[in-house]
């Protein structure tokens, strides 16, 4: 027998879902099949869509054996090597952190990099702080709201409760954060551009392809800032802003109108390679480059109201802001 005492940020959640979190080992059938013979919510029995609340004791009726069978392996954050911390902290309080992402760093892991990516940087840093504590918690681990790729850099916000983790992504859902990027094209654009069409993503070869009238919705808001020339290539420093949050969204939708961004090989054209070659040459770049620089809550729910109207700000890194300076002087 098993006793789970529910904390805050346990609360909330469905028997069935809490289960499927606390013991990942089991199957979906396994799971239904605990839950109608092998668990009490305070001595009585629940079905799988009940509501977890605060101060419940949950009792499995399972042998140790089976228990540890079906459990995750205690307390493995603790265990594994503690991941180095690389990013910046723009913002944080009892509820939220907001980092700034490095170049080159994971939001999440994946099947090549599981242990050294943002979420669990940041994980590591609360333990540290005394803010998360895994001995404790049962299912509920800080995690971010939004995504970035590996090669974009910029802000990311995380919930460090539960229930502030349901709330920045409900407000993510809703529009009510407004997202800002900072980035170089290739290309000059003199007047701002409302863009609208569609998304069609191919898994297979991690891209997309922006459609007329087909796939998902898409939104996308240009802001032209300086236009620069360097050995004889226009480029212009934009400000975009997501209106929808699609999978490459501004790298595609910039690249559909002739305006790819520098150094993004995935989706430039013929014509923007001998721009991507010397700046490769001169700079070393070759990836994107693409900034999450502006966070705007324009809307927050009740437990986060007092965000409402916070701008965060994340400043350029060291080598966006290198490359500006020297096609500056050209």
């Amino acid at each position: 027998m098993q006793k789970i005492y529910i904390t805050a940020n346990d609360a909330g959640r469905r028997l069935d879902r809490f289960l499927r979190k606390y013991l990942p080992n089991a199957s979906l059938s396994e799971i239904y099949k605990i839950i109608r013979k092998d668990i009490k919510v305070d001595g009585k029995r629940k079905d799988e869509s009940y509501m977890l609340s605060e101060g419940e004791t949950v009792t499995i009726y399972l042998s140790d054996e089976i228990f540890e069978k079906l459990r995750r392996e205690k307390l493995s954050e603790v265990k594994r090597h503690k991941a180095k911390k690389q990013f910046h902290i723009v913002y944080e309080d009892s509820n939220i952190l907001v980092a700034d992402k490095p170049f080159g760093l994971l939001t999440h892991g994946d099947h090549r990099e599981k242990k050294n990516h943002l979420a669990n940087q940041v994980k590591d840093y609360l333990i540290e702080q005394g803010d998360y504590n895994p001995h404790i918690e049962k299912v509920f681990s800080p995690a971010p709201a939004n995504r970035l790729d590996r090669n974009t850099t910029g802000l990311i916000l995380f919930g460090k409760t539960s229930s502030a983790l349901q709330g920045l992504n409900l407000m993510i859902r809703k529009d009510m954060i407004e997202k800002y990027y900072l980035t170089l094209i290739s290309g000059v654009l003199v007047e701002p551009l409302d863009l609208g069409g569609y998304i069609v993503k191919d898994k297979r070869a991690n891209r997309v392809t922006v459609k007329n009238d087909e796939g998902s919705p898409i939104h996308t808001l240009i802001e032209p800032i300086s236009a620069f020339r360097y050995k004889e290539q226009s480029m212009t420093l934009v400000e975009v802003q997501l209106m929808t949050g699609r999978t490459h969204q501004i790298r595609a939708h910039l690249a559909s109108i002739g305006f790819p961004i520098i150094g993004d090989i995935k989706y430039s054209g013929k014509k923007d390679i001998a721009l991507n070659k010397i700046l490769k040459k001169d700079f070393g770049l070759s990836t994107q480059l693409l900034h999450a620089n502006r966070l705007k809550i324009s809307k927050a729910v009740k437990e986060l109201k007092y965000l409402e109207g916070k701008t965060f700000k994340a400043d350029l890194p060291p080598f966006f802001r290198q490359i500006l300076n020297e096609i500056d002087r050209k």
